[in-house]
């Protein structure tokens, strides 16, 4: 049974892992001899290879500060330390990365809990003479110092093309096999395991009068693409606001963009125009490796861009008008295992009807927040949930990496009724170490008389699906046709860990058919909410057609049991087909339709056919969370 892994912090493996090498690969390290060395860790003493000389093995790990993987596996690294220390074992950490200071080598072993030391590598001199390429990247010496392991910790944790997965339950202890193995006087029986993680930032000389830069035009590219993310105080795991630290990521960037892992953007390219398309262009591609190639130049600093202005801590264009948190102290995160999902229920003090242009969800611990969704539940609202902790009402805004805030256009606005609570679905992914956490909404509120059409969010779903074992391409679809003038905002496209693909098109009363938006590859790690460009009018009588495809094979490294037969459930070893997407209506229409939407809601509910109404909107989202 596996379970994805989050983008954030520890998880968030799609933009910091890369592709891994494979055993095979690595044959030839093994056997080698290394030769002695000497570095200072981060304390300043200086260690050398032979100063463990009385030691029957000694275990040599490449390490980085930022690399999710190496974070995750920090804490087990030195809890297998400690296994053996008494058999004549030793841990020794070397940081090769370029990037990575020495303070923050010195903070992450007082983060993770690692007693052994860790050295710094400044020239990359001991990480070329191990052969070593990634973090974490391990190394078993004999007494000999000769090379008898060498890979990964374990599997419990992983990544694939676009999939962060963890595994509940380990199936092998790949190292501490190992080490028993040879304390024994055994082969090693399996000496070689494939390399899940960061490339190292190694330090390389950059070509002088070089025609791309960092300063003329990498800047200009990563300011409009990736700071978004990238900056201190969100959700990625480096920032990339500076040239120091995106020059010792250069090489691992250069990998995640050319394999379109990065900047997270799932859509197919040609269809329909999106405002927050953040795909990178055959050319702007180019450019990335030009600029890698060249050795990561930085160029004539008077050459770089005013800096992005953000407002501080928040993606919104400004400060918001009313901060909520999901309660008045934080909640404890575990270190390790899977967490189940959460709810807070609180009153943010409405005394009067609220309407919200803009509303951001804000991870307060970015490193273990996976997903946050906000309801809303009006006073005296009836509960419309097939899963009974989620008490919500109305779709407000949610958090997933990937998700940007909800914004609507100029004169649009989503209402809040008086006296309506706030319901939060938390959900966490650990990150190798006790974390705590207290998230909130921040909301931007619109006047009333400025408000011309009222934004709500609705969705065609399928609720009756069963996914064969072993089905590698299961299908399911779904179709509402609308009912009269809609004018279409956005789409987000829902599914969870067996999620292959999802594509939404109309078919217009004249019979014309368009596809209106197709992600090829969905991964559940990125959820993206894809914006037109234009708002998109959709007549009367339009069916929106959304069809969907599910891995339930081994094949699909996150799936939870390739042996079960799948239904729709609200917990991520279950799965969902829903297509939400975001609508308005002319506010003097409005009113009219949503109260209709409620009751026809509430009769679905009394039914147990929810969701699946032609004009159900908003009123039924509550029982689609997960």
């Amino acid at each position: 049974m596996r379970t994805r892994l989050s983008l954030v912090g520890a998880l968030c493996l799609t933009l910091a892992l890369g592709s891994f090498a494979g055993a095979a690969e690595q044959d030839e390290l093994l056997g080698r001899k290394v030769a002695n060395f000497t570095l200072k860790d981060y304390r300043g003493k200086t260690h050398s290879l032979s100063d463990f000389k009385d030691k029957k093995l000694v275990v040599v790990a490449f390490l980085g500060t930022e690399c999710p993987l190496a974070k995750l596996y920090g804490p087990r690294m030195q809890e297998l330390n400690e296994e053996f220390a008494d058999q004549g074992v030793a841990f020794l950490g070397i940081n090769p990365n370029r990037q990575d200071s020495i303070s923050e080598v010195a903070a992450h072993a007082r983060i993770h809990g690692i007693k052994f030391p860790i050295l710094k590598d400044l020239s990359n001199v001991v990480a070329d003479q191990f052969g070593a390429t990634r973090t974490p990247e391990l190394f078993v010496l004999d007494q000999d110092r000769k090379v008898r392991y060498h890979g990964r910790v374990d599997a419990q944790y992983g990544f694939g093309y676009g999939v962060g997965y963890v595994k509940p339950v380990l199936d092998r202890r790949d190292l501490a096999i190992a080490i028993v193995e040879l304390l024994e006087d055994k082969q090693v029986s399996v000496p070689s395991t494939e390399i899940k993680g960061c490339l190292i930032g190694r330090v390389r000389p950059a070509e002088e009068n070089a025609e791309v830069t960092y300063s003329n035009q990498i800047a200009r590219l990563f300011q409009d693409r990736c700071v978004f993310c990238h900056r201190d105080g969100q959700i990625a795991p480096f920032s990339m606001t500076n040239y120091d630290e995106v020059a010792g990521w250069g090489e691992m960037i250069n990998e995640v963009v050319q394999e379109r892992r990065m900047p997270p953007w799932h859509a197919e390219p040609g269809i329909g125009e999106f405002s927050n398309d953040a795909h990178l262009s055959n050319d702007e591609l180019k450019l990335v490796s030009a600029w890698v190639e060249a050795g990561c130049p930085e160029g004539d600093p008077a050459d770089l861009p005013e800096p992005k202005q953000f407002t501080k801590g928040w993606m919104l264009p400004r400060e918001p008008d009313q901060i909520v948190y999901f309660g008045d102290e934080p909640v404890d995160v575990m270190a390790e295992g899977t967490e189940p999902y959460r709810h807070y229920t609180v009153d943010p003090g409405f005394t009067e009807d609220k309407w919200v242009q803009w509303a951001e969800c804000m991870p307060g611990n970015p490193l273990v927040v996976h997903h946050i969704i906000v309801f809303v539940k009006p006073p005296e609202s009836k509960e419309r949930s097939r899963n009974p902790d989620i008490r919500g009402f109305g779709f407000l805004a949610g958090f997933a990496p990937g998700t940007r805030p909800m914004v609507f256009p100029p004169g649009t606005a989503k209402k809040i009724p008086a006296g309506s609570k706030l319901v939060f679905q938390m959900h966490y992914t650990p990150c190798g170490s006790p974390q705590k956490d207290l998230s909130s909404i921040g909301l931007i509120f619109m006047d009333e008389d400025e408000v011309e059409h009222v934004a709500a969010t609705t969705n065609t779903a399928d609720h009756e699906f069963a996914i064969p074992p072993h089905d590698a391409n299961y299908r399911s679809d779904a179709e509402r046709t609308l009912t009269r003038d809609t004018l279409l905002l956005s789409m987000f496209p829902h599914m969870h860990l067996r999620g292959k693909s999802f594509r939404y098109e109309v078919t217009y009363p004249d019979g014309r058919e368009e596809v209106l938006l197709d992600v090829p590859r969905y991964d559940f790690n990125w959820q993206n909410n894809f914006i037109l460009a234009e708002p998109k009018l959709l007549p009367k009588g339009t069916k929106m057609h959304c069809t969907a495809y599910f891995d339930n094979s081994s094949d699909n490294l996150a799936n939870p049991d390739p042996t079960e037969t799948v239904r729709y459930g609200p917990q991520t070893w279950e799965e969902m087909m829903i297509g939400w997407f975001d609508v308005s209506y002319p506010r003097d229409q409005a009113e009219a339709i949503l109260e209709r939407a409620e009751n026809e809601a509430d009769n679905h509910v009394e039914d147990g056919d929810v969701g699946e109404g032609d004009d159900t909107v908003e009123a039924t989202e509550a029982e689609a969370a997960g």
